[in-house]
């Protein structure tokens, strides 16, 4: 019974002072830039502990007929490693996960996976604002249009 309890302090002490799980929310506006610059919208939703976590994203990309360019509509699930703490106001990351697409110009419709990886930071601008900005490289399926395809973005994140 004597060795039952420092493994039960242990324990405690060891969950006292865990690192709190974090969550933050990102609205955000960019270009797809792949066959050409169209606007893309979006949001994502993650968590994680210290360094690692993870989120969900849904974006959509405008079409372009005229140039030939289809719709992209991508739901995403992602793992990403960040810096523990920001590093004078600015916390670097790299980002990697698979989804799924559909790729749309006129009557045609694709859809397949969807991998992709990407980096970008963010940046501290008052209390748990932050603004977010994120490069994405996507190879969609073998069917697609253009793959692979690139995505740039700028968002307000807000951290809770």
């Amino acid at each position: 019974m004597r060795s039952f309890r420092p493994a039960v302090l242990a324990l405690g002490l060891m969950a006292g002072t865990a690192a709190p799980a974090r969550a933050d929310l990102t609205a955000f506006l960019g270009a797809t830039t792949t066959p050409t610059n169209r606007q893309v919208r979006g949001a994502a939703a993650g968590s994680g502990l210290l360094v690692a976590g993870f989120e969900f994203e849904y974006s959509a990309t405008t079409e372009d007929v005229q140039t030939g360019a289809p719709s992209l509509t991508l739901f995403s699930g992602n793992g990403l490693l960040q810096t523990p703490q920001p590093i004078l106001g600015f916390q670097p990351y790299v980002i990697a996960g698979a989804g799924i697409f559909r790729e749309r110009l006129g009557p045609a419709t694709e859809t397949g996976l969807a991998p992709n990886a990407g980096g970008g930071v963010k940046i501290a601008l008052f209390g748990p604002v932050r603004l977010r900005l994120d490069y994405r490289r996507f190879r969609l399926g073998d069917k697609a249009r253009y793959s692979p395809s690139s995505r740039f973005y700028a968002g307000l994140n807000l951290k809770f």
